[in-house]
């Protein structure tokens, strides 16, 4: 009883780490979007450097499910929790990584004045904000229907990310000054649809924790 008491402790260290990672991660999501609406340089910085924070927690929860694989030579469920925490831990990673290019795209457009206000780019931020919040919370309560939920969420994402593509080109054709400004908006746009996907991929690691059934993809 004791050594598994310690394994099930283990384990749930494991999944506290991944939640704060998450925590991480949506934090430095709005703050890079933030920094690119007020044109705040010094938050944009300070997401960028906060990047290495979020990679090197990704390191230690690796290293943790390499050596509770190693100590423990889990199976069946244990397996999968270990797995899915591999592969979450990833996924966060990612978008930790998005947040740090949309910093870095606020610090390219310094002292330019917005071609448009943002509107639909904050809203993109929040859909996938929660997105992300809610695959946690799925992963944390095995919640399946919130899982699915957050699957079906990513199809208003896309359709939003469309619709922000479509209005940037007219303006690029409108007036080829804009093109430069307009692609980068459209980068900041791909990188928070890239965001909604990742929250995509944890919903589907917890069905696959729950169930051990892949989800299929359309």
């Amino acid at each position: 009883m004791t050594v598994r008491h310690n394994y099930d402790q283990e384990l749930e260290q494991l999944r506290q780490s991944l939640l704060d990672m998450g925590k991480a991660v949506g934090s430095a999501i709005d703050d890079a979007v933030v920094s690119l609406a007020r044109g705040d340089l010094e938050l944009a910085r300070r997401v960028m450097d906060f990047d290495d924070i979020i990679d090197q927690m990704e390191v230690d929860i690796e290293d943790k499910c390499m050596v509770l694989i190693a100590r423990q030579q889990p199976m069946a469920r244990d397996l999968r929790v270990i797995g899915t925490g591999l592969k979450i831990t990833t996924d966060l990673e990612r978008m930790g990584d998005h947040a740090y290019d949309i910093a870095k795209i606020t610090l390219g457009l310094a002292n330019q004045e917005l071609i448009k206000p943002l509107v639909d780019i904050p809203r993109m931020a929040q859909m996938s904000q929660k997105m992300l919040k809610d695959a946690l919370d799925a992963y944390t309560t095995l919640d399946i229907p919130l899982a699915e939920q957050v699957c079906l969420n990513d199809d208003e994402v896309d359709d939003l990310y469309y619709q922000v593509f479509r209005e940037l080109l007219t303006y690029m054709m409108e007036d080829p000054k804009t093109i430069t400004q307009a692609t980068q908006l459209i980068f900041v746009a791909r990188y928070l649809e890239r965001i909604a996907d990742h929250a995509t991929n944890i919903a589907e690691w917890t069905i696959y924790l729950v169930t051990g059934q892949r989800r299929r993809k359309k």
